[in-house]
C-alpha cells in the first residue's frame, strides 16, 4: 500500500501547487479576497482549483478502494495518470479554457477505472 500512499501525497502536493498558483494569480492581478471574480487568468486558476477539489472527492476513495480490493501497484499507476491529467487540465485551462478537454478526459478515465474497478473488487470480495 506504500505506493498508493506516496501517490496520494503527490496528488495532494499537486493540489497545493494549484492552490498556490491561484493565490499568486489573485495577487498578481489584484483580485482582493474574498472576491471570486476579476482578471480572467485568476478566474481560470480558481476554476482549476475548484474543479480539482471536485475530482479529488471521487478520486481519493476510488484509489484506496481499488488498491485494497484489486491491486495496489496498478492503483498507484492509475493515480499517477490522474496526476498527469490534472496537470494537463490546469495547463490547458489557464492557457485557453477550450484546451482543458484532454486533461479532463485523462482525469475522468483514471478516476472511473479506479471507481468501477474498486466497486467490482468490493462486490467480488463480499460475494466471495
Amino acid at each position: 500500500m506504500e505506493p498508493v500512499a506516496i501517490v496520494t501525497a503527490l496528488v495532494l502536493l499537486e493540489y497545493f501547487w494549484i492552490v498556490w498558483q491561484t493565490g499568486q494569480a489573485r495577487g498578481k492581478y489584484g483580485v482582493p479576497a474574498p472576491s471570486m471574480s476579476g482578471h480572467p487568468i485568476f478566474e481560470r486558476w480558481l476554476r482549476v482549483q475548484l474543479n480539482t477539489v471536485e475530482q479529488l472527492v471521487i478520486f481519493l476513495p476510488a484509489l484506496w478502494m481499488f488498491a485494497y480490493y484489486v491491486h495496489a501497484p496498478a492503483g498507484a499507476a492509475l493515480g499517477l495518470v490522474f496526476m498527469v491529467g490534472r496537470y494537463l487540465f490546469a495547463r490547458g485551462y489557464v492557457e485557453d479554457p477550450a484546451k482543458r478537454g484532454p486533461g479532463f478526459i485523462v482525469t475522468l478515465a483514471s478516476s472511473m477505472t479506479l471507481l468501477i474497478g474498486g466497486l467490482i473488487g468490493a462486490i467480488v470480495s463480499a460475494v466471495g
